[in-house]
C-alpha cells in the first residue's frame, strides 16, 4: 500500500488494524525481544505505526528508531509516548529506491510488508537488509497464507458467517481474485494485502542476505476471523508467521 493509504488510515489505526501485541496471547514476540535486549544496542522497530511497541521496545535498548511511512502515524506515536525519550522517529518508505535509515543491532517488523506488488516487495527486504548489522538480528511476523487458505475452507464447509462470504458471480472479478491467491494477496476489506508461504519467507529473507534461524506461529482465536465462530471449532488456530532471522 501506497503512503496515500497509510496517512488516511492512521487516525482510526488504533481501531482499524489488528493489534498483533495484544493478540500474541503467548507473548511470543516479547520473549525473542527479551533475549535481544541490551542497554548497548540499538533497535529499530520498522513499520511502527502508531507505537504500540515502544513501551516495549524503550526500556529495554539504548535506543529505538522508529521508521514508518505514514508522517500522521509519527505524530501520533509521539503524542501518544512522550515519556520515552529514547526513541528517534524517522519518516521512511522501505519499499523507496532511495530510502535510507539508520543502522541497527536488531530489529523487529510487525506484520508491515503488506503490498501486493512485487517490486515493492523486493525494494523492502533490500532496505531491511541495509538497515540491519552484520551478526544483527530481525524478528518478522508476517500474515500467512496458509492459515488464510485453512479458514477459507473451513468457512466453506460449515457456512460459518455465510451472509458476510457471498460467492463471487461476476467472472471478471472472480479471475482477480484467482489470480492475486496466486501471488498470495488476499483482499481485506476489497484491499489486496501480502500474504506469506513459510518456504517463500525463507527464500525471500535468504535472497536478502539473512538466515532463517527460527519459524513460528504466532496463533489467535477464530473471532479473529469469524464474527460467530461455532463453540467445537478450536484447534488448529489462525496464525501469523513469526521468524527470527540473522543478518549474514
Amino acid at each position: 500500500m501506497k503512503r496515500s493509504y497509510w496517512e488516511k488510515m492512521a487516525p482510526s489505526y488504533g481501531v482499524e488494524i489488528f493489534d498483533v501485541l495484544q493478540n500474541d496471547k503467548k507473548a511470543l514476540i516479547r520473549k525473542v525481544i527479551n533475549q535481544h535486549a541490551s542497554a548497548q544496542k540499538t533497535v529499530m522497530d520498522i513499520g511502527c505505526a502508531i507505537g504500540k511497541w515502544l513501551p516495549v521496545l524503550s526500556p529495554a535498548f539504548k535506543k529505538v528508531v522508529a521508521v514508518d511511512i505514514s508522517a500522521k502515524n509519527l505524530e501520533i506515536a509521539q503524542q501518544l509516548y512522550p515519556q520515552y525519550k529514547n526513541v528517534q522517529y524517522v519518516r521512511a518508505d522501505m519499499s523507496g529506491k532511495k530510502t535510507k535509515v539508520p543502522r541497527c543491532d536488531f530489529a523487529i517488523c510487525i506484520n508491515a510488508i503488506l503490498t501486493p506488488h512485487v517490486k515493492d516487495r523486493q525494494l523492502f527486504f533490500q532496505s531491511l537488509s541495509a538497515c540491519v548489522k552484520k551478526g544483527g538480528y530481525i524478528v518478522l511476523t508476517i500474515p500467512s497464507l496458509e492459515s488464510w487458505m485453512l479458514t477459507s475452507m473451513i468457512q466453506q464447509e460449515y457456512q460459518i458467517d455465510q451472509p458476510l462470504f457471498p460467492p463471487t458471480k461476476n467472472a471478471k472479478e472472480a479471475l482477480r481474485k484467482w489470480n492475486n491467491i496466486r501471488k498470495g494477496n488476499v483482499d481485506i476489506d476489497d484491499v489486496p494485502h501480502k500474504h506469506y508461504l513459510k518456504e517463500e519467507l525463507q527464500l525471500l529473507l535468504s535472497t536478502a542476505g539473512f538466515v532463517a534461524e527460527t519459524f513460528q506461529k504466532i496463533e489467535y482465536n477464530w473471532n479473529t476471523e469469524f464474527i460467530k465462530p461455532p463453540k467445537w471449532l478450536k484447534e488448529p488456530r489462525p496464525w501469523d508467521w513469526m521468524v527470527v532471522a540473522k543478518k549474514k
